[in-house]
């Protein structure tokens, strides 16, 4: 998933995504890289593990899903 600004009805492994803030179901999307301190250190960024982002596009809660 690269990161899609349209905000819109979003589902994870099947199940519509509601914001446990407000309650809206339109979400903006994004991937994030979750760095860790031993491979920053090394300049191996590239390497960690990312998560992808919905972006309440109400409120502007995160919502964070680690990628298997």
């Amino acid at each position: 998933m690269a990161r899609d600004k349209e905000a819109k009805q979003r589902q994870v492994k099947g199940k519509k995504l509601v914001c446990p803030i407000c309650g809206y179901d339109q979400f903006q999307t994004r991937r994030t890289l979750m760095n860790t301190p031993g491979l920053t250190f090394f300049g191996l960024d590239w390497a960690n593990r990312s998560a992808d982002n919905f972006i309440c596009d109400n409120c502007g809660h995160v919502l964070w899903f680690a990628r298997k």
